[in-house]
């Protein structure tokens, strides 16, 4: 694949995801690539490099001879992703706390201020990003990229979750406790502690998102959820 086929599908590929992770695209839509090549203003090449990487991302299905679609996500699904991430964080939390240095702490410190300063600001697109930041510098620590890429996967699928059901203004108050206990856990070193506290952090994320899943069910389709980031 020539350079100018790649830096053009990389860019449809962020216009794309962007598009999913604020639901212009919606999950279960059909995505052609006329309706895709009009959009962007591109040619089919670009958008079907685009499609391919982002079903590597867990964000598109492409089907043999039916195109594709984005992924279509219920409670199940969001189920899985979330067992996954429940086991894999406290994993890495727990190794983190073994290794991780003081410029990594220091990283965690200024990550969880500016969270703090968007909460107050009600900017939840903000505080999606400054979350994902948060525990990437936990999973870089921890030294394990196998692992870490298994949440990275899986990380727009959440974040078009949460952008679709709603961050919840009540949940704002339990990241920030989490992420201080967490911060202090990871100073002590106490690999155990900071186990414990990844896991129930992602425990109670799932816990969260598919709450707000199963009420929207019960809402009218118009009807918008309070703390939606769009």
């Amino acid at each position: 694949m020539d350079n100018g086929l790649t830096t053009a599908s990389i860019a449809i590929r962020d216009r794309v995801r962007d598009d999913i992770v604020a639901g212009t695209l919606s999950f279960g839509s059909r995505l052609t690539l006329e309706l895709l090549a009009r959009r962007y203003s591109v040619g089919h090449m670009p958008v079907r490099e685009a499609l391919r990487q982002l079903e590597g991302e867990g964000l598109v299905v492409l089907t043999p001879n039916r195109g594709a679609r984005v992924r279509a996500a219920d409670v199940d699904f969001a189920r899985n992703i979330f067992d996954l991430r429940i086991a894999i964080e406290g994993m890495l939390a727990r190794r983190a706390a073994e290794r991780i240095g003081d410029a990594d702490i220091a990283r965690l410190q200024s990550i969880e201020a500016r969270y703090e300063a968007q909460s107050r600001k009600r900017d939840f697109d903000a505080l999606l990003a400054l979350n994902r930041e948060f525990h990437d510098v936990i999973n870089d620590a921890a030294a394990n990229p196998e692992a870490a890429n298994v949440l990275e996967r899986h990380w727009h699928v959440v974040a078009a979750l949460w952008n679709r059901y709603g961050y919840g203004e009540k949940r704002i108050a339990g990241v920030i406790s989490d992420h201080r206990q967490m911060i202090e856990a990871l100073i002590a070193h106490d690999a155990e502690v900071a186990a414990c506290l990844a896991t129930a952090h992602a425990a109670k994320a799932k816990q969260a998102l598919i709450a707000r899943m199963l009420a929207s069910q019960s809402l009218p389709a118009a009807a918008e959820a309070p703390g939606r980031t769009r």
